[in-house]
């Protein structure tokens, strides 16, 4: 079973043991992301993951770098729009070491500039190169404009004019309006003892005080009605279409998920999959995405396909979405959809580096982290066939915003 604790500080503590494991997996989860940065410092929830790795009171970059790979372990981060993580894998007995380690480097990073500046080289390299790439920055460009005006509206890595800017102090101001306690949660997952993996929390993470940063996020509601071509000099047209959908706490998430899935999942069986590549042959990457935030949801199709066939693609995606949304399944058909969605829940967790993540992002916003058994009944007690109709409705023509690269 796996167990949360909460630290006298308010800091989350979730110990998900496994027995015979040979590699343990170990996370701080922070519920802050580019959503909650301000105007003209977009970028710095993802500046300050990189920077955290150069340096703290007490290690350098190169001992932070060495910690847990001269030991055969990993060290890793990720920004998203709603959170920041940082995460190690490592063997049971550099448990204390890899505990040490992230509290080190989420509490006592001293942002040497220096190493600031070489590290906003690496980063404007990286916008450069998601820029360069149009089925990736579609995404974001289709953001911007669906939440225009509201702290989804922008994108993660933020720019290479404003990260050019950026400095030492920027970082250690945002991490102190942000970086609340009781909203971070610490996961460990592996052959490891609860106790021990307590004892270190306690002394490592419980010793910080109880830091309040971050305060209520800008409520989004709204989603904005868009076409839009944009000319890129593409050899393929980018198609990404669009739909407010449900947030992290409606209870029609989990349809949502599953109608995306059903749609354009990563089974090759996927209904996009067969109607617009194995019969018809017209489109080649074919992948839908089911976005769960705070307040709101974004539910997307995106395909590249040759220009001649945009709009036959367009076609046969509407008629895919109609026939989930104007027919109820059989209950055979559901029991078939909710079964292959479970065996890829199931199948998910066989990485225990993303249990241990979901399960750290869970505790954060439910106060709770389910055993994949346990999501894999919520799955079966909350999708009836009327609700997979339900969901698919939102991806009415009507209500679709949608953005092509041509």
């Amino acid at each position: 079973m796996y167990t949360i604790h909460r630290l006298s500080n308010g800091l989350r503590v979730v110990c998900l043991p496994q027995k015979g494991v040979h590699v343990c997996y170990c996370g701080l989860v922070i519920n802050v992301g580019s959503r909650d940065e301000e105007e003209g410092e977009y970028g710095v929830a993802h500046f300050v993951e990189h920077t955290v790795f150069k340096g703290t009171s007490h290690r350098s970059a190169n001992q932070i770098l060495n910690r847990l790979d001269s030991v055969g372990g990993e060290l890793n981060a990720y920004t998203t729009k709603e959170d920041t993580a940082v995460h190690a894998s490592f063997l049971p007995c550099h448990l204390e070491r890899a505990m040490e380690l992230i509290a080190d480097m989420v509490f006592n990073s001293s942002f040497p500039e220096k190493e600031i500046e070489r590290e906003k080289e690496v980063i404007m390299d990286e916008i450069s190169s998601y820029e360069d790439s149009p089925s990736d920055i579609i995404l974001d460009n289709f953001e911007s404009k669906a939440f225009k005006g509201t702290a989804l509206g922008h994108n993660i890595l933020g720019t290479t004019e404003t990260v050019g800017r950026f400095g030492a102090e920027d970082a250690r101001r945002f991490c102190m309006r942000t970086h609340s306690t009781d909203q971070m949660a610490l996961a460990v997952w592996g052959d490891v003892d609860e106790r021990r993996v307590m004892h270190y929390a306690e002394k490592y993470f419980g010793v910080e005080r109880d830091i309040k940063g971050r305060g209520e996020r800008q409520t989004v509601s709204t989603f904005g009605k868009f076409e839009e071509q944009v000319a890129r000099d593409t050899h393929q047209t980018h198609v990404l279409m669009g739909w407010k959908a449900p947030s992290a706490h409606d209870d029609m998430r989990i349809s949502a998920a599953v109608v995306s899935n059903l749609l354009g999942g990563p089974a090759m069986n996927s209904r996009l999959n067969v109607a617009l590549r194995e019969k018809n042959g017209i489109a080649y990457n074919i992948e839908t995405s089911y976005s769960a935030f705070d307040d709101i949801g974004l539910q997307t199709i995106y395909f590249g396909t040759d220009s001649k066939n945009t709009e036959r693609s367009l076609r046969i995606v509407a008629r895919e979405i109609d026939k989930i949304a104007q027919k109820a399944m059989t209950e055979r058909s559901l029991n078939a959809v909710l079964k292959q969605y479970e065996g890829q829940i199931l199948m998910s967790a066989d990485s225990g580096e993303s249990v241990m993540l979901s399960a750290a992002r869970s505790a954060l916003l439910y106060d709770a982290s389910p055993t994949v058994e346990e999501i894999c009944e919520q799955v079966r007690e909350g999708v009836t066939a009327a609700s997979i109709m339900e969901a698919a409705q939102m991806l009415g023509e009507e209500s679709r915003s949608m953005l092509i690269y041509t």
